[in-house]
């Protein structure tokens, strides 16, 4: 193989997770899968995030001999979770409702392959310091928000808005990489190989 070969698909249409597995030497083939994203009536958030990201790995790995890996991240606040905006409005309800509060982003990850399927979820807690509505208007106006989980981009412009995190700064972008890594080498991706060839 060489550098340019897919060691590994990704069932996400997600440029950010396909940056952030490109940062670790991971060349991917991209297969974005359509899946229902409804929540199921009383599922937790832990439950939301994990079971999406287990659909989307195995619906993605059909028919692939490739280790295949699925991911989904939520905002949550006070248990709810706050999805992509529908519009303007509600993207600007959502940075209010986050201004000056501590909320948490989880992101599960789910990987297909040798050894079945394999999962992990990551809870980072995310403090906001207080945004006006001046600034809420003027970020939407960046088309930043449009597509993100809770209407923000912490890797974007609205990292000025983020005061402090605990935990895993590259969970909040849209994949965890330390446990991601863990889950493709048990996988048997040679993360240190030139290419990241999978092994048998």
């Amino acid at each position: 193989m060489t550098l340019s070969d897919p060691a590994l698909r990704l069932a996400s249409a997600s440029p950010r997770r396909r940056e952030l597995l490109a940062s670790i030497g991971i060349a991917t083939e991209v297969v974005p899968v359509d899946i229902d994203e409804t929540p199921h009536a009383g599922e937790s958030a832990v439950d939301y995030v994990s079971r999406l990201a287990r659909d989307k790995a195995l619906t993605g790995a059909a028919g692939c001999a490739l280790p295949t890996l699925g991911s989904d991240t939520a905002v949550v606040l006070d248990g709810a979770i706050l999805g992509k905006p529908r519009d303007r409005g509600h993207a600007c309800e959502m940075l209010g409702t986050l201004s000056g509060r501590w909320h948490a982003v989880m992101t599960a990850v789910a990987v297909t392959g040798p050894q079945g399927l394999l999962q992990a979820c990551v809870t980072t807690r995310v403090a906001m310091r207080s945004i006006d509505a001046a600034e809420i208007a003027a970020y939407w106006a960046t088309g930043e928000p449009v597509d993100k989980a809770g209407g923000y981009a912490i890797q974007g412009r609205a990292a000025m808005f983020v005061e402090r995190i605990e935990g895993s700064h590259s969970a909040v972008v849209g994949l965890p990489l330390y446990e991601t890594a863990q889950l493709l080498q048990r996988q048997g991706l040679a993360l240190w190989a030139d290419g990241a060839d999978a092994v048998s």
